[in-house]
């Protein structure tokens, strides 16, 4: 007993938890309560993570912004006016914002006077739309004319406007040109290095376009869009102690601007961040003229989906389908969270507002007509094409090439003729991509690198050991070919016609006269039919090109003499089932 009582006179040990009271953490607590709007305790926590990062200029703007939402203009403008006189004069959004609390407080000259200053000073006119509108009702006030302001974030703006419609188009080589004459003109352009460096990731070239955003940083060290640009970079290249350090800075950012916040979300979806990207797509969609945007819809149901809210995800997704009724992309993923549910698949989704690359290819070939318009416009289709046509294995690069064919703009062109110029891409590839570009509509000479060396191919240079080319061999292949649009792709097409003229160049110059083109056509195409291992037989080619079998047999049994087809066949499919 007096055991006992003595054990249960015994004080407890206490536990310690362990809290790390930095920035971050007094940060979090201000956002959890800016989202609970709770404004004073997201000031206090804000003046927390001030104290403790004093030169963070974003800590101490946020203060002011809530400030300002509390109704004391001064006490924010005063704050507003320490960031650009101590801490970073580049922040030129503080003009604008101290603009904004003397409106308020009816200081209309003072608000005036920091308008200007804020369109004469910042470069991207973020809030350029907002000033103009301000110094109109200002001038109402005031009763007089606004006074002369050199717009700095106009210089350039109409080639900047004209570059970014190029971007949303998908024309990224045309952006490209524009941006580059842009920025030898106007060197201190932020928004437009930025957007270089986009449409050179689009277009796959990763080395140009971190040099582009490195660019931006040493320009302008806090440059929200070239620092979540270079976080996807730095994830793409793996190095993950600079995209960890880089990615708890971004977490900490709390921009306000819808622009930066759209920018920041996506970005932190991208990195694998979907509690913080959910947080801030919430926020976007908060604003009334935000909430009709389908892909932000879907934005949100993928972050949703990625952490687990099912019931969240599915309503965005339905609410992006009656928004946008005529896509396929939330039917996919509306599929796709019901395998989730079932655990028949996993996250994560892509955040992309397109279909995967696979699933694009399938609905491709289910399709008839070509590639569908709203296919044709998006430009996350299109970068998604250029960007495997670069970094793709054999496969995806044929198939690429294909779809890009039916794409065939000038855009393409220009992709095409890159890719043939490249000495080490697989020169089968090469070649293709040379009869793609025949295909559609380039007639003058193509420079490529071919057989290890640059080569200029003429529209009839077909092979070396062929030095003439007889009217009625072309008509042999413009027959086939024309027969065998719709029915066979554009690789089926070229090894047809890469067939015909390694046929003529054996047999040259004992080439067998061509009286009935069509029963040269009809084998050209029973015999590529077979290379690709399509079920066809005598009769089926024989109804299609009014040509008799037995004309067509003699054909064929000539051909495969020359050129060793069924041997070549054979071949192939010893070494597929050796695969297997």
């Amino acid at each position: 007993m007096n055991k006992e009582t003595k054990l249960a006179a015994k004080p407890a040990k206490p536990k310690v938890i362990s809290v790390r009271m930095d920035a971050a953490f007094f940060f979090e607590r201000a956002v959890q309560s800016m989202d609970r709007f709770h404004y004073d305790k997201a000031l206090k926590y804000f003046r927390r993570a001030a104290e403790y990062e004093p030169e963070n200029p974003v800590n101490h703007c946020n203060m002011a912004g809530i400030l300002s939402e509390l109704g004391n203009y001064e006490e924010s403008n005063r704050i507003l006016h320490n960031i650009l006189a101590e801490i970073d004069p580049t922040m030129t959004e503080c003009y604008f914002y101290m603009a904004n609390n003397y409106a308020n407080m009816e200081h209309f000259e003072a608000a005036e006077r920091e308008l200007i200053r804020y369109l004469e000073r910042d470069e991207e006119g973020q809030y350029l739309e907002e000033a103009e509108e301000m110094m109109e009702y200002l001038s109402f006030e005031l009763e007089r004319p606004a006074k002369k302001a050199v717009i700095k974030s106009r210089q350039g703006l109409n080639e900047h406007d004209r570059a970014r419609a190029l971007l949303e188009e998908g024309k990224f080589g045309e952006a490209v040109r524009v941006l580059e004459k842009l920025i030898e003109q106007h060197t201190d352009f932020m928004a437009a290095r930025n957007n270089l460096a986009l449409a050179y990731y689009y277009m796959g070239y990763f080395e140009k376009s971190i040099e582009a955003i490195h660019t931006v940083l040493e320009m302008e060290p806090g440059n929200l869009h070239a620092l979540c640009n270079l976080a996807i970079f730095y994830q793409h290249m793996d190095r993950k102690d600079e995209l960890a350090e880089l990615t708890y800075l971004l977490k900490k950012t709390y921009p306000f601007h819808q622009e930066h916040v759209f920018k920041l979300a996506t970005t932190m979806g991208i990195l694998g961040e979907h509690e913080t990207a959910y947080r801030h797509f919430r926020r976007l969609l908060k604003d009334g003229e935000a909430y009709g945007d389908p892909s932000l819809h879907h934005y949100t149901a993928v972050a949703a989906c990625n952490i687990g809210r099912y019931d969240d995800a599915a309503r965005h997704w339905l609410q992006t389908q009656k928004l946008d009724p005529q896509s396929e992309i939330p039917r996919f993923f509306m599929s796709q969270l019901q395998k989730i549910r079932l655990e028949e698949t996993k996250c994560p989704l892509n955040y992309h507002y397109h279909l995967p690359f696979e699933e694009q290819f399938q609905l491709l070939e289910r399709s008839k007509d070509g590639i569908p318009d709203h296919m044709k416009r998006d430009p996350l289709v299109r970068s998604s094409f250029f960007w495997a046509l670069r970094h793709g294995d054999h496969e995806t690069k044929l198939q690429v090439i294909q779809a890009l064919g039916m794409l065939a703009d000038g855009e393409v062109k220009d992709a095409l003729r890159a890719f043939i110029l490249e000495p080490d891409e697989d020169e089968y590839l090469k070649k293709v991509a040379i009869f793609v570009l025949r295909t559609i509509g380039m007639k003058e000479p193509i420079h490529a690198h071919l057989e290890g060396k640059p080569t200029v191919v003429h529209a009839m240079t077909l092979s070396p050991n062929l030095p003439v080319w007889e009217e009625q061999w072309q008509s042999v292949m413009e027959m086939a070919l024309s027969k065998m649009d719709k029915r066979y792709d554009m690789v089926q097409q070229h090894d047809l016609q890469t067939l015909w003229v390694e046929y003529l160049s054996r047999v040259y110059p004992n080439v067998p006269k061509v009286g009935k083109k069509e029963g040269w056509a009809a084998a050209l195409e029973y015999l590529t039919a077979k290379m690709h291992r399509r079920t066809i037989s005598y009769h089926e080619v024989a109804t299609i090109y009014g040509a008799s079998i037995t004309t067509i047999s003699k054909y064929v049994k000539l051909m495969d003499e020359a050129c060793g087809i069924r041997e070549k066949m054979e071949a192939i499919f010893r070494k597929f089932n050796e695969k297997l």
